[in-house]
């Protein structure tokens, strides 16, 4: 299984709109894949139709030990599976203060789950802080996958964002890296787009070669501006079930299909040495 971290401390560049629609493309293309509402926003849950109401179990009963995750999650389309979220979830911090081991609940939890139930992918949507429900997301993932606006603040605070993957690589998760970059909210027509994304390609050619972000790409898949993927999470739907013909549809299959390709350019290797 894919464990994927889609991971910004800065609010607004796409997280959500990049977590949702990459599990949903992933699901589309066959794979079975879960998303973590990870965000007491519960943005991603209700961008997927889930509203929670009442009693039901969400992640945060995860956190606080009341429940699995097998109980938590919810079918909510083909292949497609979501542990949600609601604004309990903000409580964590606080209450976990104290509990030995706080950084590696999720994972323990993600493990005894995946020990019942096959996923090709756990796509879990962070929130926009650096809190306990982030570093648990990173101390769980494989990867860091990163979504940016082109604009010159936004760049500048990539630093940290991988400041914070070393950080945790180094004493809670060895295998976690950043393996790629989304361009969100992309403006074809102007120059600063090109030149952020030139930039970052050169920040990027100069980094330590053992640094968890030395190996990450920029997708060649850039999120353009599209009114219908600020529409789609009002209807409770991806932006494939809400516009599958728009440019923001075609730009986000385009990105998942080069999630796929990763995967197979990984498997290569080993399929030679067989």
């Amino acid at each position: 299984m894919r464990t994927i971290a889609v991971m910004n401390q800065k609010g607004g560049v796409g997280k959500t709109t990049t977590s949702v629609n990459l599990a949903a493309g992933l699901a589309k293309r066959g794979k079975r894949v879960l998303v973590a509402d990870l965000d007491p926003q519960a943005h991603a849950s209700l961008h997927l139709g889930i509203e929670i109401a009442g009693d039901t179990p969400t992640i945060y009963q995860a956190f606080t030990g009341e429940c699995p995750l097998s109980r938590i999650r919810r079918l909510v389309g083909p292949h497609l599976w979501l542990l949600p979220a609601n604004i309990d979830l903000a409580a964590t911090e606080l209450e976990l203060a104290d509990t030995p081991g706080r950084e590696l609940i999720l994972r323990e939890a993600v493990n005894a789950l995946v020990a019942e139930e096959h996923y090709d992918y756990l796509i879990m949507d962070c929130p926009p802080s650096l809190s306990v429900l982030t570093i648990n997301a990173l101390s769980c993932a494989d990867e860091v996958v990163i979504p940016l606006q082109p604009h010159f603040l936004a760049l500048h605070g990539l630093s940290k964002l991988f400041e914070t993957t070393a950080l945790v690589t180094r004493r809670l998760n060895r295998k976690l890296k950043v393996s790629g970059i989304v361009l969100c909210m992309y403006e074809t027509s102007t120059r600063l787009a090109a030149d952020i994304a030139d930039d970052l390609q050169a920040f990027l050619s100069q980094s330590d070669p053992e640094a968890p972000w030395s190996k990450a790409k920029i997708f060649e898949n850039r999120i353009r501006r599209n009114i219908k993927l600020a529409e789609a999470p009002s209807h409770g739907l991806s932006i494939f079930d809400y516009s599958p013909k728009c440019p923001g549809s075609m730009d986000y299959m385009g990105l998942c299909d080069e999630v796929l390709a990763m995967e197979a350019t990984e498997r290569m290797p080993l399929a030679k040495a067989g």
